[in-house]
Formats: C-alpha cells, structure tokens, sequence
C-alpha cells in the first residue's frame, strides 16, 4: 500500500463515516486494505475509563454501576472500552495506549491524597505530555486540575447537588466545545471542586454556585464538574440517598427531586468527546503502520 492509497481511507473516515462502516472505515481495515493487497490489520485502541469510585450499593443495585453509566452515555460498545479501577490499585495502561481516557467521580476527596490518587495525577500529566485526549467528570475534573499545578478544596458556597444551569462565558462564544448552547441544564453532586484553575487552563462555563464547572487544558483535554453520564433517575436516586444530610444543610430534597430534569446537552457533550478520540485513535494507528 502507497501512501496516497492509505490517505484515502482516512479521508473516508474525515468525511464521517463512522467507526465499523464496512465502506472502509478505519475499524475495518482489513476489508479496505484487501482491495490493496496489505492484509494486516491496523491494531485500534479502545478508549479507557479510569474509574475511581463507583456509586453507593443501594444505587448501584438499581442502575448499575459507574462503568455502565458512563459506556451507555458515550453510545459506546464494551470493546470499544476499556475500565481500569485505579481506587482498587489497578495499573494503568500506558497512555499511548489508549485512543483517550475519561476519569470518572468518586467519593473520595482529592485532597486526601491517597496513593492511587496520586498515581493517576502522574499519569494524566504524561497523558498530556504526550496528547492523549482527556476527560474528566467530578472527582476526574478536580483531579486533572489537582495533576496540572491548580487548587481544589471545599466549594464556598456549599454542596451543589441537583440539576443546575452551566453557562458558557462571554469569551468563550465561537471557541468552546461544539453544540453547546450558551446555557443548559447538567447534574451535580459535589462539595470540593477546582478552586483555582491550573496555569493556562480556559474556564468555558459556571453554575451558579461553582464558577469553574467545564475547563478545557489543551485542544484535547476537558473536565467538567457536572456530570454528563448521570440520568434523571441516577440524580433522583442520589438526592433521595443524601436528604437527611441536605436538610440539615437548609436544602429542600423534595424541591431539589422535583427540579431534576434531562440533560441532553450534557451527555451528548461526552458522547462526542469519546467517538472523536475513537477516530482520532484509529487514524493515528493506521498512520503508524509501515507503507509499502
């Protein structure tokens, strides 16, 4: 295969072919090589989910766990991702080899420090170094700004918890993530966030309580402290767990179940986040590949 010949199966895939199109997606290498007598097929990466907590059991018996969460959320294949539960000492792969990692929340504060916490602040410093695509939510979001030199501690304004506006900054309008709208809907839960943000980091959007909720650290590093892989009935279900503890901090749980609503813009937020790493994965494995 010449290299015009393996340019043109990336362009199928820039013109947005999606992954497993058997027209010659890059997924499907062999059944487009074979039309050029290379019959090697292209290794492709999944995306990694670096867990780092998963939901309290009486959740978790209802809707499943973390990982489950966030592969439906991503409209993602379980081949296609790759879990690694960090908070029970798992290693991590190295970052080349994953087309991109999310970091998902936890119950466990960034501040404690722990051992495994840190480790995985190591590797989201390499994974930078070296492009990996990032995305972090909650915990991961804290954590990423925590790994890149910024401050997180306990939110002044208290526990955000329910489904709240974010909003995009003025600066941000025509330079932020795709399709967002200037302002949407997201669910938190959360009492530590980024307090100061890491050196060179862009602030794209707030809530009312938390002026730091979507930082972006590079072309294709984000986080969010909202959680875009929550359902209307995961934040249903966390209030109900959490109310004798929100009325004794003067919240109304019933007022807080009663506001939850869907959070399309969100999600779909991290579903696009997943399939570009995906594609962006496949096409630089596919250019690592020697041409004959």
């Amino acid at each position: 295969m010449n290299r015009a010949q393996a340019r043109s199966c990336e362009n199928r895939l820039r013109r947005g072919r999606p992954a497993g199109d058997p027209r010659c997606a890059i997924r499907h290498i062999p059944l487009c090589c074979a039309r050029h007598n290379e019959p090697e097929p292209v290794v492709i990466h999944p995306l990694l989910l670096i867990q780092t907590g998963d939901a309290p059991e009486a959740i978790r018996a209802r809707f499943g766990g973390f990982a489950d969460w966030f592969r439906h959320a991503m409209r993602l294949e379980p081949a296609q991702l790759r879990v690694v539960r960090v908070d029970a000492g798992e290693p991590l792969p190295k970052p080349r080899e994953v087309a991109g990692a999310v970091i998902t929340g936890s119950a466990a504060m960034v501040t404690e420090r722990a051992d495994w916490s840190e480790r995985t602040a190591g590797w989201i410093r390499d994974a930078v170094d070296t492009q990996t695509p990032l995305f972090g939510v909650c915990y991961g979001h804290q954590l990423m700004a925590h790994a890149l030199g910024g401050t997180v501690g306990w939110l002044p304004a208290g526990r955000e918890i329910g489904t709240q506006t974010i909003t995009l900054g003025a600066s941000v309008d025509g330079d932020g993530p795709d399709d967002l709208p200037q302002a949407f809907p997201a669910h938190t839960t959360h009492r530590q966030s980024v307090l100061v943000p890491p050196p060179g980091a862009e602030v794209l959007a707030r809530s009312e309580l938390d002026p730091n909720q979507l930082l972006r650290y590079a072309p294709h590093a984000f986080s969010t402290q909202f959680h875009p892989e929550f359902t209307a009935a995961a934040m249903r279900a966390y209030i109900a767990a959490r109310a004798d503890a929100l009325r004794e901090e003067g919240l109304d749980p019933v007022a807080l179940e009663a506001s939850v609503g869907e959070t399309e813009a969100a999600r779909a937020l991290l579903e696009r986040f997943a399939h570009a790493a995906l594609a962006r994965g496949e096409v630089r494995a596919f250019e690592s590949q020697p041409l004959s």
